[in-house]
């Protein structure tokens, strides 16, 4: 099979199991784009885009399933959207963002395999305090390496019970999507135009987007890909960090 249709296909896998659980696929695509030797300069700005497609798709479904609470999303998005345009106008040589992005990709394994299963009791209310810097601090790393930040906010709200299961993944698609736009904002602003091959990478991803944004707020989650995807994700790390 040609490279670039396996390219695609990796697309639309990552983007189906991340939007399953209502993120936008960003750690996803960074990792597969590594595996497949794209070029640095082109990481960050094409997961961005990557991201705003999926994270909609995601965050539709999981809000018409009725799993949107807007007391979950404000207290993280209002410092997180500012940080992150700040955050994507921060340079950073490649030596560094490959580091950043290797962390980041660990972090992302972590969370694929600690399998969480939805908590009925009640939800505990977020301090304010405790909303604005999570936020904060999520959105500029998000600007910084080109991420939403769902996969980072997600467990955080899960270990402190502050929403249910799949609340937590309607206010994690927002939350990317907010930041996702803010950083390419940023970028934008630094003169950023799309390379045009990203264009057939938006429509893979937001194929496989739909079809697990459904299915995830409606139907199931998918435990099986989700460790085919940390074992890629893995991969992906150990070639950053020795490459």
């Amino acid at each position: 099979m040609d490279s670039s249709l396996v390219f695609l296909v990796c697309l639309f896998m990552v983007g189906f199991v991340y939007a399953s659980v209502g993120h936008g696929g960003a750690s996803g695509y960074l990792a597969t784009m590594a595996l497949f030797g794209v070029a640095p300069a082109l990481l960050k700005p094409s997961a961005l885009l990557l991201n705003l497609f999926v994270s909609t798709v995601s965050f539709i479904q999981f809000y018409r399933a009725g799993h949107f609470r807007w007391r979950t999303f404000w207290p993280f998005a209002v410092a997180s959207v500012p940080l992150a345009f700040i955050g994507a106008k921060i340079p950073l040589s490649d030596t560094l963002y490959r580091q950043l992005l290797a962390v980041c990709l660990l972090l992302v394994v972590v969370r694929l395999l600690w399998s969480v299963r939805g908590d009925e009791a009640e939800p505990r209310p977020i301090p304010l305090g405790a909303g604005l810097l999570t936020g904060g601090l999520i959105g500029l790393l998000s600007g910084m390496i080109g991420i939403g930040g769902g996969i980072l906010l997600s467990p955080l709200m899960l270990l402190f019970r502050w929403a249910r299961l799949k609340e937590v993944a309607a206010t994690s698609a927002l939350f990317i999507f907010v930041n996702s736009l803010s950083g390419f904002f940023g970028l934008l602003s630094k003169g950023y135009s799309p390379d045009p091959a990203v264009y057939s990478w938006i429509g893979a991803a937001f194929a496989g987007g739909v079809l697990g944004g459904y299915l995830g707020s409606h139907r199931f989650n998918v435990p099986t890909l989700r460790y085919l995807l940390a074992l890629s994700v893995g991969v992906a790390c150990i070639k950053l960090i020795f490459t």
